[in-house]
């Protein structure tokens, strides 16, 4: 993984000191509150709810043994002994004290870390697949291509204030775990001719408006991607609205200007821009990869791996849904559910923290990744010694084998937490998981992705659910709206909505109901949920949602 140099040392120190004095300045009143919320937000300080909450990056998602235990010091410290790991892969203190704050900025930057860009109209953390660098599908990985677009979008001085907030996704695999298509801009690496591209996408997101991408580009040579997507954010910096904060996202301005237009103007720019990179962005991308070479990984039997398989069910469950195909045959990747039923989804405790990070260091080859579906990754881990880390993630209440099923559920905040929320989240993802763990029927359900989200905004990424929830506010009660059909894969879709709302107390016998419905209404078990909806549509799912309806008619 890539490592600061002094430069990069300098800035973040540099950084800290200047919101250090920002800070004292709030605190003794020489600053107001609106003065100082442009300061904070650059530096990814919230006023939330109930205190403020601070958003931490994770470049791409990824992290070491180190890092990790030094968020864990944080939130023991700091904080409250826990933290949130978020679909953008970054971690959320909720309850710092303003004053500890620059305090909190100095230990990040002690393992080379920061908050820089992590709110703001400004390019935020830019993403990545979660197995990148490992798995068995992948053309290359894309992460040093993301470490350049960090270092390239950190501080840019023509992109700190820009319509609204823009996002970067990037995958070098054709199974989209990105969701490439719900970005601003979604690089997805493909090949021709045997050389190495991208195919550039622009204008997806979510939020009250969800679109998926459109394709600007369908093949861009890697020595031009830098250039490239300085051109889509320079175009959308000068056609991007700012009179109305709802119609300022790229996607708007897409739709607005069609598709044309803006690879008219991008084209345009992208031939003036091209000429200023003389090089020495591959130069820089050539260092970086040196960064981010393979481990040594060790060749020994994998013969204890299959006989604690056969001698352990419960290992076998995990195995069987946390487990993933590496690029190499004796190693797997491991998915560490932070998801256990009736938990707060993405919550992880600083004892967890910590044995994430020993196992990293022990068998995982020091590295960890954060996934945009809110879990932990070990991307490198030996079947051998797959039993020990098994053994050490249950020890620690970490080996729910429920990755991919329906109590793995994005959920965001809501009002628990965030002042913009207009219903809770959390609940209802906690009273879903518990319900389907009484029932026992989540391995015969199979994949199914439920991603619920407190309000319009849709940080939960409800839209790209399989089943969506979003919670409103009607007339002072809380309403849940569920939508079908949503997909974030390379087979993008958003979900339809299914029909009026649910009370809070109705929502979960709802989707028991649907779910228990689509195991009638599939052709087998290894239809999913989403290939069945696809083949019947919608009206047999809402016929089981709405079954009063259906007597009245």
């Amino acid at each position: 993984m890539y490592s600061y140099n002094a430069f990069d040392t300098a800035f973040v120190r540099e950084r800290v000191a200047q919101f250090r004095g920002q800070v004292n300045r709030r605190i003794d009143g020489s600053l107001t509150e609106d003065e100082f919320k442009p300061l904070r937000l650059m530096n990814g300080l919230y006023l939330q709810l109930h205190a403020y909450m601070l958003r931490v990056a994770i470049p791409y998602g990824t992290l070491n043994s180190r890092q990790m235990d030094q968020l864990a010091m944080i939130a023991d410290r700091w904080d409250k002994g826990y933290g949130h790991f978020t679909t953008r892969q970054n971690i959320q203190y909720n309850w710092p004290k303003l004053k500890d704050v620059p305090d909190i900025l100095d230990a990040l930057a002690d393992v080379e870390m920061h908050a820089i860009q992590t709110s703001g109209n400004t390019i935020r953390n830019v993403t990545a697949d979660h197995f990148a660098g490992a798995a068995a599908d992948e053309i290359a990985d894309p992460r040093p291509v993301a470490e350049l677009l960090r270092q390239w979008s950190t501080d840019h001085p023509e992109f700190q204030f820009l319509p609204r907030k823009f996002k970067i996704a990037i995958t070098g695999s054709p199974n989209d775990r990105a969701v490439t298509r719900a970005h601003d801009i979604g690089l997805r690496m493909v090949e021709r001719d045997g050389v190495a591209g991208f195919e550039v996408l622009v204008g997806g997101g979510l939020g009250r408006t969800p679109m998926i991408g459109k394709v600007i580009r369908d093949f861009l040579p890697q020595e031009d991607l830098l250039p490239y997507v300085e051109a889509i954010v320079s175009v959308y910096n000068i056609l991007g609205r700012r009179d109305n904060k709802y119609k300022a996202r790229i996607k708007i301005t897409v739709h607005e200007n069609g598709i044309e237009e803006v690879r008219n103007q991008v084209e345009a720019r992208f031939a003036e821009l091209r000429a200023a990179f003389d090089g020495i962005d591959q130069k820089l991308l050539a260092d970086i990869k040196t960064h981010f070479a393979p481990p040594a990984f060790k060749d020994a039997p994998v013969d204890a791996f299959d006989a604690h398989r056969a001698a352990n069910p419960a290992f076998a469950s995990w195995s069987d849904t946390n487990l993933t195909a590496h690029k190499n045959d004796q190693y797997a990747i491991v998915s560490v559910s932070v998801k256990k039923h009736g938990q707060t989804p993405g919550d992880a405790t600083s004892d967890q923290m910590r044995v994430l990070a020993q196992i990293a260091r022990d068998f995982g080859h020091d590295e960890l990744r954060i996934s945009h579906e809110q879990n932990v990754i070990l991307p490198h881990v030996h079947k051998s010694d797959l039993p020990a880390v098994y053994q050490a993630l249950r020890a620690a209440d970490l080996a729910t084998a429920n990755i991919g099923l329906v109590s793995d559920i994005i959920a965001c905040p809501g009002m628990d937490y965030c002042a913009l929320a207009t219903a809770r989240s959390i609940p209802i993802a906690q009273q879903i998981a518990t319900r389907f763990d009484e029932l026992k029927l989540e391995h015969d359900i199979g994949p199914l992705k439920i991603k619920i989200s407190g309000c319009i905004n849709a940080c939960g990424h409800h839209h790209v659910g399989h089943i969506g929830i979003l919670g409103l506010d009607r007339a002072g009660v809380e309403n849940y709206q569920i939508t079908l059909g949503g997909d974030g894969t390379e087979t993008a879709s958003v979900g339809e909505r299914a029909g009026p709302g649910f009370s809070a107390d109705d929502i979960i016998p709802a989707i028991e109901r649907l779910v228990l419905g689509y195991l009638d209404l599939r052709e087998d078990a290894d239809e999913t949920f989403l290939q069945a909806y696809r083949r019947l549509g919608a009206d047999p799912f809402k016929a089981i949602l709405y079954p009063d309806q259906q007597k009245a008619a």
